[in-house]
């Protein structure tokens, strides 16, 4: 069982195979260890796996969640003071293994052809256990992928280290029932859009329904921008 086990690993991350002779008690027992040994680093580096998230049953759920196109003109339609705006959610670089990206792409009903934000969302569990939505700019002209929703393979030309990292703007979530609530850090996003310090984002997803409430503060913790009422209700389309 032991050898196995350390066989697995071998394969795995491309060690080359041991064989072990023995002509002693002495050299059994040492053995004995190392097999121990070994048997404990294989259940660490095969936790460690980074294929290990796409068997994450409650991460491919949130995932499924988000993956769509969803408006907010049901809201629209029943408060002025929102706007009917479309979300696109569309998965990207399927073939890498830590974790899933999404493109994503928020427009006006008005200008579906020139979303007003753009965004690659990284969503995976970190080594806390938690479920991490971590969010990432286009490099240069972002509106020259608008639309890139609808490839085959959306953004095939980029990889993750052509990307900015919105540092502190990652969203924590945790599954409530049926429902996936997070948010960013209370100050942790920061933010100068229209005089702004820092953003706060929340967030609740479930099969059918996105509800998001981005807003922006100055230093003094005065909202400047975002929904006032509450968060925008996104349905799947």
């Amino acid at each position: 069982m032991y050898r196995a086990n350390t066989q697995r690993v071998y394969q795995l991350y491309n060690y080359p195979p041991l064989t072990f002779y023995f002509d002693n008690n002495k050299m059994q027992k040492k053995s004995l260890l190392l097999s121990f040994t070994l048997l404990f680093i294989s259940t660490f580096l095969v936790a460690q796996n980074p294929q290990t998230p796409k068997k994450d049953k409650e991460l491919r759920k949130l995932v499924k969640f988000m993956t769509g196109s969803f408006h907010s003109g049901e809201q629209a339609a029943q408060d002025s003071s929102f706007f009917k705006v479309h979300l696109t959610m569309t998965p990207i670089w399927q073939d890498r293994n830590i974790g899933y990206w999404l493109y994503v792409e928020q427009a006006m009903s008005t200008a579906l052809t020139k979303p007003y934000r753009q965004r690659v969302y990284h969503v995976y569990r970190d080594n806390k256990g938690r479920l991490v939505s971590a969010v990432y700019t286009l490099p240069n002209n972002p509106l020259r992928f608008a639309g890139a929703f609808k490839q085959a393979k959306p953004l095939e030309q980029l990889t993750p280290d052509s990307l900015s990292a919105r540092t502190g703007c990652e969203i924590i979530l945790q599954k409530e029932g049926k429902v996936f609530k997070g948010s960013t850090g209370e100050q942790s996003c920061p933010s100068d859009l229209r005089g702004a310090a820092f953003a706060t984002s929340a967030v609740e997803i479930s099969k059918k329904t996105l509800l998001s409430w981005d807003r922006g503060f100055d230093a003094n913790g005065k909202q400047v921008w975002g929904a006032v009422k509450g968060g925008y209700i996104f349905k799947k389309q």
